[in-house]
């Protein structure tokens, strides 16, 4: 099955590796009987992705990437099984498309010398004001 991010970009469902495991946190007995959460593994070197795009993800700062370049991610916010693979994949979707999106170059501004003539002037005024606080002397 294909998983589609966007409209060029798309990874195999073989790719992933899903394995259920217990959920943390508060839940009762059940917590400790059932398998509900997901650890998704997400192999970026071998993946079908684009090269660029390979290396963004890896380059990216992000503590769910190891060493390897495997992409880790936990989804345990569902009581079900089934609700936290589609989290999982959806996470997994929104974390590769966010990396796809290019920034725009920063232009450097110059203030203008309009605005640095009003500033001298309300400096100006700030400090008139200041001067007529201070201890009047005979």
């Amino acid at each position: 099955m294909e998983i589609r991010i966007t409209s060029s970009i798309s990874i195999d469902d073989s790719e992933l590796e899903m394995q259920a495991i217990r959920a943390q946190g508060s839940g009762g007995q059940n917590v400790n009987k059932v398998s509900s959460a997901i650890h998704l593994r997400f192999a970026i070197g071998t993946s079908s992705l684009p090269q660029e795009l390979k290396k963004k993800l890896l380059s990216l700062k992000d503590s769910r990437v190891t060493n390897d370049g495997i992409f880790v991610l936990k989804a345990q916010s569902f009581r079900t099984q089934e609700q936290n693979r589609e989290d999982a994949i959806e996470r997994l979707i929104a974390w590769i498309k966010a990396a796809t999106i290019e920034q725009k170059p920063r232009r450097a501004t110059k203030v203008s010398k309009s605005v640095k003539v009003r500033r001298g002037e309300v400096k100006k005024q700030q400090s008139a004001k200041k001067t007529l606080r201070k201890k009047v002397e005979f």
